[in-house]
């Protein structure tokens, strides 16, 4: 890749892998449903401007369905839940977890779509699980019921994203990239707009909070989605998939530095294993990326 498209990946991963350290800072405060509406509608409306002033026809009659269901498997019901979970888990830990997502999507496309689960597949599969068990088996986390359905709630949000993957490439045909990036995030707000008020904050948030929320929004989703489409567009989907690796690394990394979190040896080695399966999953090769 040129090295204007190999630092606008590297940039990609790290706003990405930044949104999980801004949902462990405003989430607490907001909570994950008004935090996340507060998202979906802001990085909406930002794409939504973009979209205008490009003359970008969205085709938002001809699409309404799918940009409301995509919003709400791919966007609503995922971060609600990993913002949910990182009420109690840290950011390093959940970027971690999130990392599974294409594992699931070849589970889904297996039954879906049936397409073929290789030898090598069903090897990033169980490697996947094994690095799962690994980090929280392994994690100083004190396994109360708490965590562990905080934990579920990650993967779930993994398993969400999985599926949407699928779903996208099944119903998504014919849509413009940035038209299904805005209106996935214009049909999320449908979906999350009419909850927020019975979840709404008692206190009113601090600077640390705004900024974090105006950060997840417009870095991490608008402009997140705006560099990942056009990285599709310019080096092609393979290439571009390899942010699948490096935005949890960049989340760790995140955690540690502002939020003081611990990493662990066994964290580390389970995010390998983790890495090492969802290399074996998408075929992913360091030739692939000459």
């Amino acid at each position: 890749m040129r090295l204007k498209d190999t630092a606008a990946l590297l940039f990609l991963a790290a706003i990405w892998g930044s949104s999980f350290l801004f949902i462990r800072i405003a989430a607490p405060v907001l909570g994950p449903l008004v935090l996340m509406t507060l998202r979906v509608v802001i990085a909406g409306a930002a794409l939504l401007l973009y979209a205008f002033a490009t003359g970008t026809d969205l085709a938002i009659k001809t699409h309404w369905r799918q940009y409301l269901i995509i919003g709400l498997i791919n966007s609503a019901i995922p971060f609600t839940l990993i913002g949910a979970a990182e009420l109690n888990l840290t950011a390093g830990y959940a970027a971690i977890l999130n990392a599974t997502s294409p594992l699931f999507g070849a589970i889904v496309s297996a039954i879906w779509i049936h397409e073929e689960l290789a030898l090598k597949k069903l090897i990033g599969l169980v490697l996947g699980l094994v690095g799962v068990a690994v980090v929280v088996g392994l994690n100083p986390l004190s396994l109360s019921g708490l965590i562990i359905l905080s934990i579920g709630a990650s993967i779930a949000a993994a398993a969400f994203y999985g599926f949407s993957s699928v779903y996208v490439k099944v119903f998504g045909k014919g849509i413009r990239p940035l038209a299904l990036a805005t209106g996935s995030q214009l049909g999320a707000a449908v979906w999350l707009l009419p909850l927020a008020p019975f979840a709404w904050p008692d206190r009113a948030p601090d600077l640390t909070t705004v900024l974090a929320v105006l950060a997840i929004a417009l870095l991490a989703t608008a402009l997140g989605y705006l560099i990942f489409f056009g990285l599709i567009e310019r080096v092609g989907p393979t290439k571009t998939l390899t942010v699948t690796f490096l935005a949890p690394v960049f989340g760790i990394i995140w955690g540690v530095i502002f939020l003081n979190e611990v990493l662990t040896l066994s964290t580390v080695v389970g995010f390998a294993i983790i890495l090492s399966g969802t290399a074996f999953v998408t075929g992913f090769s360091l030739k692939r990326m000459k």
